[in-house]
């Protein structure tokens, strides 16, 4: 379980270095995204046979990040609505 954790907070921190800007997420929000990344790329490694979702493999880590940096994008744009909605 533990190990699960640092691998979704090191894909959380991978997709916010690839997504360009600056991010307005806390270290809480990055480790979410990173885990639920991570749970997408897995599924999506294991649908394509490359072994189980628990497994670490290259591809399944591959599509996790993928999968997290489309998730930080959504949370930055769904964070970016709320705030100017606040502003005015």
């Amino acid at each position: 379980m533990i190990g699960f954790l640092v691998a979704g907070l090191v894909i959380g921190a991978l997709a916010r270095l690839i997504v360009p800007g600056k991010q307005r997420l806390g270290i809480l929000a990055t480790l979410a995204l990173g885990l639920v990344g991570s749970l997408i790329g897995g599924l999506i490694a294991q649908f394509f046979g490359t072994g189980s979702i628990w497994e670490l493999n290259v591809l399944g880590f591959v599509l996790a990040v993928v999968a997290a940096v489309l998730l930080i994008g959504v949370a930055e744009s769904v964070a970016g609505r709320n705030t100017r909605s606040v502003r005015r």
